[in-house]
Order: structure tokens, then sequence, then C-alpha cells
């Protein structure tokens, strides 16, 4: 072979082995992460309000009319909401690989709340445990390995956040003013978003927790102070027979209580990717959306009221 040739079978020799080279890194160093799109906003402002305000009135004219008929209705209607807040904390983490097993937590869920309407709380907490237990085999039996722990921690975590807390809500009914009680928590809760929604359009300047939920704000906060304060004032002197200044004790703290359980739930929304939790109620978002403030709320004002009206609250 001549020299020239010698030379050109060399040169083609190395382009080869630096083709080779570049193609074994581009194999073993992963390619830069592509940004993520920015999420919509979670806040409540920005929603169709004629929508919901037509579906919230809606609904409480519902709650009422069980509260004051046969409370019977109420567990019901209790039990229904929880079957489709578990769905959809369900479907939610179902996007992160997470499977929630859901007919054990729905089979628990009606032992949680008719426990709490028949018995009290202490065999709530029973049911609660045994669901707990329940869950954990049902999805081990299912099928083991870390994605059956990852999957039961998770559905424990859903029984605690909507049946057990929405318990709360039922030991309130089952005291002698318990229709007035479930009202009265109801209207200091949903206070909460009805006057920080309000301040917060009108005055929202400073946001208070930008990354969790850019729109709500410190002055929508203040407005919800005060607009739960006034309204619990007034019904728990007027319902209740108790001293002004107690009622609006109870509504500071509902809305201390409400407004972590609203961003507690952004947060997990934000961390899925959802803007809402559902569709299921127009303007609203899903049940989820509804109750998130609702269900830790409910354990505040369980312990203040029966403690107001002299109840024990075990």
């Amino acid at each position: 072979m001549s020299e020239q040739g010698a030379d050109h079978l060399t040169a083609a020799l190395r382009r080869l082995n630096e083709a080779r080279r570049r193609a074994r890194t581009e194999l073993v160093t992963p390619p830069p992460p592509r940004p993520r799109d920015p999420l919509p906003p979670t806040g409540r402002a920005g929603r169709n309000l004629p929508a919901a305000t037509g579906v919230g009135l809606g609904l409480l004219a519902v709650v009422a009319l069980s509260l004051f008929t046969r409370r019977e209705a109420f567990v019901f209607l209790v039990v229904v909401a929880c079957f489709v807040g578990l769905w959809e904390v369900a479907r939610a983490v179902a996007q992160r690989g997470i499977r929630i097993p859901l007919l054990p937590l729905w089979v628990g869920t009606v032992g949680i709340l008719v426990s709490a309407w028949r018995a009290g709380a202490e065999a709530m907490l029973m049911a609660f445990t045994l669901t707990a237990g329940g869950v954990f085999l049902w999805r081990v039996l299912d099928g083991g390995g870390r994605g059956a722990v990852r999957d039961a921690a998770a559905a424990i975590f859903a029984a605690a956040y909507v049946p057990y807390l929405a318990g709360f809500a039922l030991l309130m009914l089952r005291q002698p003013d318990g229709a007035w009680l479930v009202v009265t928590f109801i209207v200091v809760t949903i206070a909460n978003d009805v006057g920080g929604y309000a301040a917060g359009v009108l005055f929202g300047k400073h946001p208070m927790a930008p990354s969790i939920s850019p729109k709500k704000s410190w002055e929508g906060f203040a407005g919800s102070l005060l607009l739960s304060a006034a309204l619990g004032a007034l019904l728990v002197a007027l319902l209740l027979g108790q001293a002004w200044w107690l009622g609006a004790g109870l509504g500071a703290a509902a809305v201390a209580a409400a407004t972590t359980g609203d961003l507690a739930e952004s947060l997990l929304k934000r961390d899925l990717g959802l803007k809402d939790m559902g569709s299921l109620l127009a303007g609203h978002g899903g049940i989820m959306d509804r109750l998130d403030s609702l269900l830790v709320s409910a354990p505040v004002c369980y312990v203040i009221l029966a403690g107001a009206t002299g109840q024990p609250v075990l």
C-alpha cells in the first residue's frame, strides 16, 4: 500500500473512532431537562363567578334541607361526598404512578362515618385504624414490593384526609343542637372563602404564598378574618346562646384552619401539575376543591363548639 493510501486509511480510522466516542457519550449523558410549562394559577379569582355562585347556593340548600328534615340524609351526603373526593384523589395521584385501592377505602369510609354518627369519637378512631390496616393488607395481597408500601401509605393518608376529618362534622351533628352546630361550622368556613375572595379582588397586593397559591393575599386573609369572626359572633350568640367573643374566636380559628387546608391542597395540586382536583362542580372544580377548607376546619370547630356547649370532646 502506498504512503498516501496509508494516510487516508489512518484518517478514516481516526474519524470512525471519534464518531464512536461521541455516540457512547450521547448514550450515557442524559439530555438536558425540558423546562416545564408554567402551571396556571391555582387561586379562586378568575373563575366563572355566576356559575360558582349558583352551584354554591344549590349545595347549601341541599345541605340545609338534609340537616333540618332527617339528619341521616346529611350523613348520606357526607358519605357520597367522601366517595367522590377519594375518587378524585386516587385519579390525581395516579399521574405519579401511585395506585390507591378504592374499594377497601370506600368500605372503610362508611365504617368511619357511621361510627362517628352512631357511637362517637372513640368508635370513629377505631374504625379508621381498622380501615388503615385493611387497606394495607388489601394492597399487599394484591402485589408486594415497594409499590405496595407506597400505594398503601397514600391510601391511609387519603383515609385520614377525607373521611376521618369529615367525621368531625358528624360528631357535631350528634350533639343536642347538632344541626345548628354544623350550620355554624359551615358558615364560618365558607366565610373564609367569600371574605378572602372579595377582599383579595378589591385590595389584594401582597401575596401570602406566591409559590403555592399566587392569588391568595394577606389582604384577602384579613377579609376572611373579619367576615368569619363577625358571622361566628352573630351565630354563636343567636343560635347557641353563647358569648359573642367565643364566636369571634371560633371564626378566627376556622380561618386559620381553612387557609391551611386550602394551601395544603394547592401545594398538592401544584406538585401533581393540576389546576383543579376535578371538574364536577361548575365554577368550583372538583368536590375536593370545595372540601379542602371544610375538612381541616371541621376538627377545630368541633373542639371549640363542644367545649362551648359543655359537651365532652371524646
